[in-house]
């Protein structure tokens, strides 16, 4: 089941199932009401829906299973927000480990283009084993949490901040957690996951450059209105393998990249036991896989410009599609 958030003339936030290949919608909260003649409070948004736990998903599946055509609209007809405008938390992960080899082979020869004899310094940087993947990568799974206020869906436009000069985009994919716990072992965590949905962490190059040997991650490159993108929709944990997903990113409709899930270094079940750990996760809250490997600009040296747009597809989910813009 998909299940997508979106908005009608009147501006407020619906709840919707995706039908008919993506191409319609069913006001699940509607067709409740034209049903039995009141409204359900699971029924009111993703956030309630994800609180009312397997009861919530068997209705939505009756409600999917009759989709009366007076409940239903084009998706063109409607806009898309984000799944869930306000997670009560983002976490965003560092899961694939060619992203990262590609991202430090980058920085590895920006650098030594800078010194004097640019190719001496590339094979003392190698040999001194400088910008590899940092050793405790491999023990542990590693993570920063992001703004949850600056989130968009789908369609909306990413605003450049006036700061930055080097713009990027980030082809993740991510998980909302279900049901709440702590302390969740491997074997059990995928009970804890609601659903898969897109993820756009669209990054700041030349400030993150600035800020990141502060020692603290990221901070301005990450932080900014409009820079955590998630969409178009959520597609619920039982329709979907999540470990083998094509995903391919298209700038203004030419293909940048393709990668594949199958790739993952650390598992959604490895994040939430190791996340939990003395700590409590809620329902709603979102966790992010990090870049597939040449997933962004940085592995090409090819940034976005002003009027960009940018398409994330991934298989059995959607296109997250936005346009990034200047003023």
């Amino acid at each position: 089941m998909k299940l997508a958030t979106f908005r009608n003339s009147d501006d407020r936030d619906r709840l919707g199932i995706v039908l008919s290949n993506d191409r319609k919608l069913l006001d699940i909260q509607a067709a409740h009401e034209l049903e039995t003649g009141a409204p359900n409070p699971a029924l009111f948004s993703l956030q309630a829906f994800i609180e009312g736990g397997e009861r919530a998903l068997e209705l939505g599946r009756e409600m999917a299973a009759e989709a009366p055509d007076t409940c239903t609209t084009p998706i063109a007809d409607v806009t898309l927000r984000t799944p869930l405008p306000r997670p009560p938390q983002i976490r965003d992960c560092l899961c694939f480990e060619e992203h990262l080899i590609n991202a430090y082979n980058v920085l590895r020869k920006v650098k030594a283009d800078a010194e004097p004899d640019p190719a001496f310094a590339l094979k003392e940087f190698e040999a001194k084993g400088l910008f590899r993947i940092p050793e405790v990568w491999y023990q542990q799974p590693i993570y920063y949490k992001a703004n949850r206020f600056s989130v968009i869906g789908s369609g909306e436009d990413i605003e450049w901040p006036p700061y930055a000069e080097m713009m990027d985009y980030e082809m993740e994919f991510g998980i909302f957690i279900g049901k709440g716990g702590k302390d969740i072992p491997k074997d059990r965590a995928r009970e804890h996951i609601f659903g898969y949905s897109i993820f756009n962490d669209v990054s700041a190059r030349d400030t993150q450059t600035i800020e990141m040997p502060g020692g603290l991650g990221p901070s301005k490159s990450k932080d900014f209105d409009t820079g955590n993108i998630i969409g178009p929709w959520v597609v619920t944990a039982d329709e979907l393998d999540p470990y083998d997903l094509d995903m391919i990113v298209r700038v203004n409709g030419e293909e940048r990249s393709r990668g594949n899930s199958s790739s993952i270094h650390w598992t959604f079940e490895d994040l939430i036991a190791h996340i939990t750990k003395s700590e409590t996760i809620h329902p709603g809250e979102f966790i992010a896989s990090g870049t597939v490997g040449g997933g962004s600009g940085l592995e090409w040296q090819r940034y976005l410009a002003p009027g960009d747009t940018i398409e994330l597809e991934v298989d059995g989910i959607g296109i997250l599609k936005n346009k990034i813009i200047r003023t």
